[in-house]
């Protein structure tokens, strides 16, 4: 039998930090990902570049969101059971370097796309988005062993800032390769090897200085693993309901973690709209980026003054003022100063949340819950784009659509206040305790 709780007293503090600094890296390594790939130069480039020779411009976007969800489906299946195994198994580790993996090769693949070349650039995506992905519910699902429960705001909030920093940093990088190297594309297909290069190098220190998570086997969980880990998935969304808790606070990170998600993904699509040109919106994306660094810092030092949850109710609160300002918005100037209030709360809001849910989960089964809590948020992320979409629709124009989203952050806001946390972390540490008397037995 092992325990499900890291021994923080046997640790030195030297070693106890140097794990921290290990798992905080691994933001650093992701985030080149996040800005690069997925916000700023991939989307663009598959539309004039991979997808130049389809019909039109808008055959290039359809098959772009086709891409998007095949990865995020492929991940939303995976995820929770995946997840279930690895706590079973001693296998975060395992894990989360395999998804890296797939998730450098695929990005690694992308400097051969060219014009034309939609075919390959969807396949690569998929592939690299599925391990990016993928390997964050490993990660994430690790905090709870990494970080002493008075240090995981701090240290989940150091993670977004050190994330902050790396992915603008490369994306910076990357935009004057783009502009130096523009023949033949070459500075963009650097741009995509630079990203996977970044990713594997950075990964290195969180694979071998963060040890792994001991695992529970209990009686009843015998067979393949596969099987055991089917098994416990199945078996924890029918007890969900004792973690009331747990289950209060996630319908109101579903709401607002929804608006926040909406803000991010439209925000090029509406600054496009009002005439916003495109080099104002990457510059907008870096100013977000630099921006969230000392924020991100600042709310887990706040969460430790007024509360982890309080901490992410004042977030909220800007965001509804980001919605206000977003609907008042004309130039390029005001499109800046928004960034600069997204980069302000978007780290902290996330990281806190990251935080305050870690505490609530049992340390047993915390893959498990954090594949849960990444699929769950993903199929939640629907009704906000989707409301933004309807708005813009019935209103001729996004202004009303950006002004709607504020009912996300509201409700949200409402319901977490309802969650307690000191119940939520005593049903997790009570359900750790069973899973260690189990495997006694």
């Amino acid at each position: 039998m092992t325990a499900v709780t890291t021994d923080f007293a046997s640790l030195s503090e030297a070693e106890y930090r140097r794990r921290i600094r290990a798992w905080v890296l691994y933001d650093w390594a992701n985030s080149a990902f996040a800005t690069t790939i997925l916000a700023a130069v991939l989307p663009v480039y598959y539309s004039q570049v991979a997808g130049a020779t389809l019909p039109s411009p808008a055959h290039a976007t359809a098959y772009w969101s086709v891409g998007v969800s095949v990865a995020l489906l492929l991940t939303a299946v995976l995820s929770p059971i995946l997840g279930t195994i690895s706590d079973i198994k001693r296998g975060k580790k395992p894990f989360l370097a395999f998804f890296i993996g797939v998730g450098v090769v695929g990005t690694g693949l992308l400097v051969f796309v060219n014009t034309g070349d939609w075919l390959l650039a969807s396949a690569a995506f998929i592939l690299a988005r599925v391990g990016f992905s993928a390997s964050i519910v490993f990660y994430d699902a690790m905090l709870p062993h990494v970080a002493r429960p008075e240090d995981q705001d701090m240290v989940s909030s150091r993670g977004y800032a050190i994330g902050y920093l790396g992915g603008g940093l490369l994306l910076a990088i990357n935009i004057v390769m783009i502009f130096l190297l523009p023949e033949d594309n070459l500075g963009s297909r650097l741009s995509f090897l630079s990203v996977a290069v970044w990713w594997a190098v950075f990964t290195i220190p969180v694979l071998r200085n963060v040890p792994e998570p001991d695992a529970v086997r209990v009686r009843g969980e015998h067979g393949s693993i596969a099987a055991a880990g089917f098994h416990r998935l199945v078996r924890t969304f029918r007890e969900v309901r004792r973690y009331r808790q747990l289950l209060v606070f996630l319908v109101a990170f579903w709401l607002y973690n929804d608006g926040i998600g909406t803000i991010i993904k439209m925000a090029t699509a509406y600054g496009d709209e009002i005439g916003i040109g495109m080099s104002d919106m990457v510059i907008a994306l870096i100013i977000t980026q630099f921006v969230g660094i000392p924020f991100a810092f600042l709310f887990g030092r706040l969460a430790g003054r007024i509360g982890t949850k309080q901490g992410i109710l004042l977030a909220l609160a800007v965001y509804v003022l980001i919605s206000i300002a977003g609907y008042f918005m004309q130039t390029a100037l005001h499109f800046y100063l928004l960034a600069f209030m997204v980069g302000t709360v978007q780290g902290g809001s996330q990281a806190l949340s990251r935080s305050l849910y870690g505490a609530m989960v049992p340390k047993s089964q915390a893959a498990e819950f954090f594949g849960f809590f990444s699929t769950s948020s993903r199929f939640a992320g629907i009704a906000g784009p989707l409301l933004f979409g309807v708005v813009s629709q019935i209103a001729g124009g996004s202004r009303l659509s950006i002004l709607s989203l504020i009912v996300f952050f509201v409700v949200g806001g409402l319901i977490l206040t309802r969650v307690d946390t000191a119940e939520g972390i005593r049903v997790a540490e009570e359900e750790d305790a069973r899973f260690v008397a189990e495997a006694a037995a």
